[in-house]
């Protein structure tokens, strides 16, 4: 079996059933296998970044493994963007990249990069095959890493001349790894440890990250809070993991989570992290964060323990397996006294915007709440409509709210939408996204309309670069340099609802207040391919609660007007 058909055969051995991307001179081989084979579907992508969004996007929204393809030199380091995105949020994903015949690498052949090289900072792992006989132990070990211990990012340089070359074909049955044996059940000892500071603590607070939502976690995590009485905060990659509407939720804490979050963390005498890992945008200013709380710290990686916040009792060990175990070890606390306060911050500064006949991009995420009865997964790009997407639309369960958390990526919700619509095509899938992200992957509407895939598009159109420009007008007194997308404030370039009909997708522009829940309702009932909704929001609209740069997470600007 020739190298290429290897490849095939092992993806279908690891259950892969869509590949994303492009192809090109140095993955000829493989794709015309993939051309004679009918069980693999392959998406091709307009970019290539795109095509590792589609991948990572798809993996969200089902857990599995997504995978993308791109050609050498220039293909490759396409991908390097959604590679990073995925590393920085944990995302099981493999990249297959063409490579020049292996007599050429390091020659600076015609389209040829160091890949390895170049991706070696963004994945988990990386592989540069040079032996046909090695490339299907490679995909089996490509595979086990990418799903196991902190998931992440692979990558296979395939040579063309390995492509072509021919052995006999025997995909392993399992993958060993020296030194790579991750610690899944977490110690009793630290457990039990763990479980008497619960109990004994009088205003615990729940810290859940992504790594909830990686382990399947989440009802473990609601029976765990359920039965000790614990208020639950999210990171915005924890977002779903534990239901916005119960009582329990603090919704998200950090830069702009909200008011309450951000004080029962502050006051609390004990943080339970469970598959998070302290970032900066949660922590704000290190030495001021949660001083009077001891910190119970469980992750599958153990250097992200004490990495940040140094952990009393660190746990090391899957969130699943270890949330299984505490919850036979703590005891139902009523802790009214504790809850009586939060009820006090909640009720002071609830999340508001606000209310007028200005259409603002908060009232159109409420509605579109309302039309969807929350049953959607949404995705988003990066910047100020990422931030109100997490705070207006309540998400209530898992694999429902994908967006790019470490590494900020603009360009990705849309990409990611495809992919996950995919992985759901039964979900409606719903991108809300700025003006400014929305065009960095806007090509991808061709792939929409050429694979008739139903995908909603949300563009809150403020003219702006929204959140940098945010930031110029609070703290460099309104100099708006570079942040204006239009010809002017009042010319807006380009005409979203116009550029989606010259694709073929439907375009739908809205202005007023009124319009919006019928235009999100016809959007809703449109099944023939992508829609791009251009909503004309208020310019200079702000996202709010938002804690300064270096300032402590209870030091929060809120300033409704």
């Amino acid at each position: 079996m020739n190298g290429a058909k290897i490849i095939l055969e092992s993806l279908k051995k690891e259950k892969v059933n869509i590949l994303f991307g492009i192809g090109g001179g140095s993955v000829i081989p493989l794709f015309d296998e993939i051309h004679k084979d009918k069980d693999i579907k392959f998406i091709l992508t307009r970019h290539e970044q795109a095509a590792a969004h589609m991948a990572d996007g798809f993996s969200r929204a089902t857990g599995k493994v997504g995978v993308c393809v791109a050609t050498s030199g220039p293909g490759a380091t396409n991908l390097v963007t959604g590679l990073a995105t995925a590393y920085m949020d944990s995302i099981p994903m493999v990249a297959l990249t063409g490579q020049v015949a292996t007599h050429l690498v390091g020659n600076d052949a015609f389209q040829e990069a160091d890949t390895t090289g170049i991706t070696r900072p963004v994945t988990k792992h990386n592989y540069l095959v040079t032996d046909v006989k090695d490339l299907a132990a490679t995909i089996k070990e490509a595979f086990y890493l990418a799903r196991t211990g902190r998931p992440g990012p692979v990558l296979i340089d395939l040579p063309v001349d390995i492509q072509r070359d021919s052995c006999k074909f025997s995909y392993p049955e399992k993958a060993n790894i020296k030194g790579y044996k991750p610690k899944t059940g977490g110690h009793i000892k630290q457990i039990k440890e763990a479980a008497k500071l619960i109990n004994s603590s009088k205003r615990p607070v729940v810290y859940a990250g992504g790594g909830v939502i990686i382990s399947k976690a989440s009802n473990e995590l609601r029976a765990f809070a359920s039965k000790g009485k614990l208020p639950v905060t999210t990171t915005l990659m924890g977002t779903g993991s534990f239901p916005a509407d119960s009582e329990l939720s603090l919704s998200m804490l950090g830069m702009h989570g909200t008011y309450y979050a951000n004080n029962a963390v502050q006051n609390s005498d004990l943080i339970i992290a469970v598959g998070a890992r302290f970032d900066d945008r949660v922590t704000g200013r290190v030495k001021d964060f949660a001083k009077g709380a001891k910190v119970i710290h469980i992750d599958i990686d153990p250097t992200s323990i004490s990495k940040i916040i140094k952990a009393d009792v660190p746990i090391v060990g899957d969130a699943r397996a270890v949330l299984k175990k505490l919850v036979k070890h703590i005891e139902f606390k009523e802790r009214k006294d504790w809850h009586k306060q939060i009820a006090k911050w909640k009720s002071k500064q609830p999340l508001i915007y606000k209310k007028d006949n200005k259409l603002r991009p908060q009232y159109v995420i409420e509605q579109l709440y309302k039309a969807t009865k929350g049953n959607a997964v949404i995705t988003t790009e990066v910047g100020q409509h990422q931030m109100w997407a997490e705070q207006f639309y309540k998400y209530n369960e898992p694999n429902t709210f994908l967006t790019s958390g470490g590494l900020g990526t603009m360009g990705y919700g849309f990409p990611a939408a495809i992919g996950a619509k995919f992985g759901k095509p039964k979900k409606t899938v719903i991108n809300i996204a700025g003006d400014g992200s929305f065009q960095m992957n806007i090509q991808e509407l061709a792939t929409c309309v050429v694979n008739d895939i139903n995908v909603i598009n949300v563009v809150l159109n403020n003219n702006y670069l929204g959140m940098v420009r945010q930031w110029q007008e609070l703290f460099y007194d309104k100099r708006y340099s570079q942040v204006c997308l239009g010809k002017s404030h009042k010319e807006r370039v380009p005409d979203f609802a116009r550029v989606a009909e010259a694709y073929g997708a439907k375009g739908i522009s809205v202005c007023k207040k009124k319009d919006v829940m019928p235009a999100i309702k016809e959007a809703l009932k449109y099944k023939s391919g992508p829609v791009v909704m251009d909503f004309i929001i208020e310019e200079e609209e702000n996202v709010y609660p938002m804690v300064p740069a270096g300032a402590a997470i209870d030091e929060v600007l809120i300033d409704m007007a």
